[in-house]
């Protein structure tokens, strides 16, 4: 039984079917968009030990550049794991639509963040506002890893990861902290192949073999059949540990699965936006949402940013590398 979407391909990390230079360097930062952003920022401060590094609005000029006005002047916070310091949770506060349930949309569904001792970890939450979803478990084929689910406050889902083993073989990225990065975002769609076929061709990510996966967090979140798979492929970036997950959820008539509902103009609620750290723009100048320009907020620092809409709805954020 597989523990999370993206467990069976990363217990098989060289099952690599192409060698590529990926463009997408690595994860920079992952937003989540929060009804209530002052709660949001004290329950991840309070469980998970991130520290805040920046309060601000949203802008009306980034707000653009997300395709979404109505974004311009809500409540923004950036915060860092511990013993990070480049890559970022940010929140951004937005109205929660009706009927919005985790793990049931295209888009974004999923941050993977690596822990140091998922175990502890999840003494936290029996009676916090996180809910537990998926218990820790070793992975069926690599037993070292263990890894866990949650619901967050603000109906973004978690998946949290820990090496049991030697870390310096791992394949895993070490932890910074008790509870550290984000190491793998998951996307889902309509239909798998023209998920794969954007990232591939236009980031020139590594393959891995497609599977048909029986996904727990996802049959209990869309009341699907014990037998129900999904197509799904961890596909990957250039620095060690850096995943994107992309699956496509059954859908159509039976079926729960649907674009996302998201209040007009806004971010959409729970795992909203996946940034990336690019050696250049040149890669999605074709789709991006905006022109690119040099943006000040600590997630940015300066760097030149665009934004785009990719196939499944999932809105992505590419940060231009010094």
């Amino acid at each position: 039984m597989e523990l999370a979407c993206f467990l069976p391909n990363v217990a098989r990390m060289n099952d690599w079917t192409s060698e590529t230079v990926p463009a997408l360097l690595r994860i920079a930062a992952v937003t989540t968009a929060t009804p209530d952003i002052d709660a949001t920022e004290r329950i991840y401060a309070d469980y998970l030990g991130l520290r805040t590094v920046e309060r601000a609005a949203v802008s009306e000029s980034l707000a653009q550049s997300w395709g979404c006005p109505a974004a311009s002047g809500a409540a923004m916070v950036t915060m860092l794991p511990e013993g990070e310091s480049d890559v970022f949770f940010r929140f951004v506060e937005a109205p929660a639509p009706d009927g919005y349930r985790p793990l049931t949309t295209f888009g974004w569904n999923a941050w993977e963040v690596i822990v140091d001792d998922v175990h502890s970890l999840a003494t936290r939450f029996p009676d916090s506002p996180f809910r537990v979803i998926g218990e820790p478990r070793p992975l069926q084929f690599m037993p070292s890893i263990v890894a866990m689910q949650v619901a967050g406050p603000a109906s973004e889902c978690l998946y949290f990861t820990m090496e049991s083993g030697d870390r310096d073989s791992s394949i895993l990225p070490p932890p910074s902290g008790f509870v550290g990065r984000p190491f793998i975002v998951v996307a889902a769609g309509e239909a798998f192949e023209p998920l794969l076929r954007f990232y591939v061709d236009r980031f020139q990510l590594r393959e891995r073999p497609v599977r048909q996966s029986k996904v727990q967090v996802v049959q209990d979140a869309q009341s699907l059949d014990r037998e129900q798979t999904i197509e799904l492929s961890a596909i990957g970036m250039r620095q060690r540990g850096n995943l994107l997950e992309l699956d496509a959820y059954p859908n159509g008539e039976g079926y729960v699965a649907g674009p996302r509902p998201r209040a007009a103009g806004h971010l959409p609620p729970g795992n909203a936006i996946a940034s990336f750290e690019v050696e250049d723009l040149q890669s999605c100048l074709d789709v991006a949402i905006a022109s690119p320009e040099r943006r000040q907020e600590a997630v940015y620092s300066g760097r030149r940013v665009c934004s785009f809409t990719g196939p499944g709805g999932e809105l992505v954020e590419l940060i231009e590398a010094d």
